[in-house]
């Protein structure tokens, strides 16, 4: 899960543990098609919000588009 399957059970060989989202934001190509995803799916939220739903449904809206721009907010902090 999240990655780390082949680490398991091999001993810290002094290697600084990195996520696979650091090797994909390296990447010029995937770090633009992951951003274009993530804005893609703001929208969708804000356009949901803005039609209306339940008091759930907004609740769980609102804590997903926060997750998305803390999201985009990483990424605009990280080295391309």
């Amino acid at each position: 899960m999240f990655g780390l399957e082949d680490q398991k059970g091999k001993k810290k060989s002094g290697q600084e543990f990195v996520f696979e989202l650091e090797n994909e934001m390296k990447n010029p190509v995937k770090h633009r098609e992951i951003k274009n995803r993530v804005e893609k799916q703001i929208q969708n939220i804000k356009t949901e919000l803005r039609s209306g739903t339940e008091k759930g449904d907004f609740d769980l809206y609102g804590l997903l588009l926060h997750g998305y721009t803390s999201i985009l907010k990483v990424m605009s902090r990280f080295k391309k």
